[in-house]
């Protein structure tokens, strides 16, 4: 056990707080320790400073963990803690996702004070999202409405969803669920009509691997279940280019004898789309999930990819 205060890295939005504060209270249970033993350090990304361009024009996944990882590197901190759907596939060198939480809620809620589903939004509807995948996936499913880039935290999207900026927007269920914000989800869309994004609803903590102490500290916590799904989840990812400039669902669920897999790889339009399904055993889950991304790349070809900027 580490003699020394514990120190937490994170982003410093309610959404990330609440996160490091889970990880820190499982922690302090399971091993305990005073919550004093711990430090939280906030630690503000590029992704947080920008605000006035879409994340696929600045840099995508890396914009809200690069600073946080410099300061892992550094030793400024022991342990940080992600968003699993902000992580890039590659990591750098010396850094390992060590331990995931339980995953919570996998799904998309819809949010609107105008219609109680996404397919009951008026055509014409103005529907505001920060992510590619989910423009893509309105696009698909409602051409009709008008989609458009919307920043910021999840209070400052409720605000402007108030205020009338857009009559609908998306958000991950699981953050609203752990900041008790569950109240303001209109409906929620199942898995089989909107993919999630790779790694939603989970939670991730990195650390330097030569660090022993922390490793051993994370142990108790970590959720295997959670791993094996994203072990499936990343390898789709990383076959397919894993950036924020690619509209990308992605989930694997537990069976009895092992995983179920489904992906879907978009058009930004939203007008192509092809999607993958793969069972196995656990012990693949990697390259059950490599071996479906191949799949897309071959059957969407090289076009499809040269549209989105990505090398065949």
């Amino acid at each position: 056990m580490p003699s020394k205060t514990i120190r937490i890295g994170t982003r410093g939005s309610a959404l990330a707080l609440a996160q490091a504060h889970e990880t820190r209270d499982r922690l302090a249970r399971v091993h305990n320790l005073d919550a004093e033993r711990f430090d939280i350090v906030i630690i503000k990304t590029s992704g947080d400073r920008i605000l006035d361009r879409p994340l696929a024009e600045v840099g995508g996944k890396g914009l809200f963990t690069k600073e946080i990882e410099e300061a892992l590197i550094a030793g400024d901190i022991d342990l940080a803690v992600h968003s699993s759907k902000d992580m890039p596939t590659v990591l750098p060198p010396g850094l390992a996702l060590t331990a995931f939480l339980p995953r919570e809620d996998v799904r998309d809620a819809f949010l609107s004070p105008k219609a109680a589903r996404l397919a009951d939004l008026p055509q014409g509807a103005r529907v505001g999202t920060s992510s590619l995948r989910r423009q893509a996936m309105v696009r698909r499913l409602r051409p009709d409405l008008d989609v458009v880039d919307y920043r910021g935290n999840v209070q400052t999207r409720l605000k402007k969803l108030a205020e009338g900026v857009v009559d609908a927007t998306l958000l991950a269920a699981a953050g609203l669920n752990r900041l008790g914000l569950a109240g303001e989800i209109t409906s929620v869309i199942e898995t089989d009509e909107f993919l999630p994004a790779v790694g939603q609803g989970a939670i991730c903590i990195e650390t330097r691997e030569d660090d022993d102490d922390i490793r051993s500290l994370l142990a108790p916590i970590h959720d295997q279940t959670t791993a094996v799904s994203l072990a499936a989840e990343r390898a789709f990812l990383a076959e397919l280019d894993g950036s924020c400039r690619t509209p990308i669902g992605g989930l694997a669920l537990s069976t009895a004898d092992g995983i179920a897999f489904s992906g879907i790889i978009l058009s930004v339009d939203g007008s192509e789309a092809y999607a993958v399904e793969r069972r196995g055993a656990a012990a693949d889950a990697a390259a059950l999930g490599a071996d479906a991304g191949r799949e897309l790349r071959r059957r969407a070809g090289a076009e499809f990819f040269a549209r989105l900027g990505i090398s065949p």
